[in-house]
């Protein structure tokens, strides 16, 4: 029988994506105090990730994809400045990393890596320079897109309109593997991850994204891409979201959707509010319904959500996803990408960042070795973060601020 705790202590989880920035600008007014421990209306607290065995964590800096560009850099900025005072905040678990080495430290330290992804080059504003800029504050990846197309990608929930990418997109996809900053591929639309790939000198990620042979979303990964991955060094590092991972719940969620428009209901995150100005503090809002399914939904919706309630997914159907990859992609690239506090709830027994657990020990159910759970926590995408580095010819990371 595998030992998890084992698994766990040689190799602990670097998770892809964790959307908690966004969720301290939306319902605390970006204060991170109170985070060690007990924060029910998150999916991540210091107690919780220790629990969950994580090691490493991609912190998204996201920002809506609809904001205008020079916005949505000034804002990007802003969550790349919460992530930085949440790790100051927390110098005995959390250390800023930038490198595969500075991971590897931070865990032998008995601390949690904290690296920072941008979800959507939207908050590139167009721009090499500020792309560089991001990069010299840390930035170790960019989803090329989140859910709107930039001039230069598609995305995989947009209108096609530069054919996957143009020459400026095939433009950023190199400066990017030139300064070391990892290539993120959720969010794009196939023909977008095939034309990446078409020009990638070094490997890229999905840094959250599961199975489309297994569930038939638009953000999921088809097979003819993930066989790429073998050739390319990439990883994918499958998410939890339920409608991801669960037929079912895709469809109820496009259900749900539907009924949500027809009746004219408000936007349920409650819009992208503004950050707090020079000497104010904005105080914390209380939890709004995340999804037209929100725990408590407005009395016009009550009757539809009786009539059809929601699914729930599971951690088998996570583990699916994950078996499902490493079958296609193989061994050496497959990882995991939870997406908490990026969705309103996850799967049964995944309800949180203690879950990891749960799904490996499912995995070994199934008969996965010590040494093949180890490269799903943590080592393939450590290789990910080991090679890029190799590949660029002027990296611009900072040096590490590790004690």
């Amino acid at each position: 029988m595998t030992d998890i705790g084992a698994v766990l202590a040689a190799m602990p989880v670097v998770d892809g994506h964790n959307d908690l920035p966004s969720r301290l600008r939306t319902h605390a007014g970006y204060r991170v105090d109170g985070l060690a421990a007990g924060r029910t209306e998150f999916h991540t607290d210091l107690a919780r990730l220790r629990s969950g065995g994580v090691g490493g964590q991609f912190w998204s800096v996201y920002v809506p994809s609809d904001l205008p560009e020079p916005e949505a850099v000034a804002a990007t900025m802003e969550q790349i400045d919460a992530v930085y005072r949440l790790v100051a905040a927390y110098p005995d678990d959390l250390a800023i990393a930038y490198t595969s080495a500075d991971v590897t430290a931070a865990i032998g330290a008995g601390r949690i890596a904290s690296l920072i992804g941008i979800e959507g080059g939207h908050s590139l504003g167009t721009s090499l320079g500020v792309l560089r800029a991001f990069a010299r504050l840390g930035v170790r990846y960019v989803t090329l897109t989140h859910n709107h197309n930039t001039a230069w990608a598609d995305s995989a929930t947009d209108e096609p309109r530069s054919g996957g990418l143009s020459d400026e997109g095939r433009a950023v996809v190199a400066e990017m593997q030139r300064l070391g900053v990892l290539v993120d591929l959720s969010h794009v639309a196939v023909t977008t991850m095939h034309a990446a790939l078409d020009v990638a000198t070094a490997p890229v990620i999905f840094s959250h994204s599961s199975a489309r042979a297994l569930t038939d979303h638009r953000r999921n990964v088809p097979d003819d891409v993930l066989a790429r991955l073998r050739g390319n060094g990439g990883v994918c590092m499958v998410t939890f979201v339920p409608p991801f991972v669960s037929a079912e719940v895709a469809a109820w969620t496009v259900a749900a959707d539907a009924e949500w428009q027809r009746l004219g209901l408000a936007d349920p995150l409650g819009g992208w509010p503004r950050a707090p100005r020079p000497g104010e503090e904005i105080p914390a809002r209380p939890e709004p319904e995340r999804t037209p399914a929100g725990e408590d939904p407005p009395a016009e919706f009550r009757p539809w959500l009786a009539a059809n309630p929601r699914p729930e997914a599971t951690i088998a159907q996570v583990a699916d996803h994950v078996e499902h990859v490493r079958e296609v992609a193989g061994p050496d690239h497959v990882g995991i990408g939870g997406d908490y506090d990026g969705c309103d709830r996850l799967p049964v027994g995944l309800e949180d960042v203690s879950g990891y657990p749960r799904l490996l020990a499912e995995l070994a159910d199934r008969g996965w070795t010590a040494a093949e759970l180890e490269k799903l926590t943590g080592r393939n995408v450590l290789r990910v973060m080991r090679e890029a580095e190799a590949h660029a010819t002027e990296p611009m990371w900072p040096a590490t601020t590790l004690g």
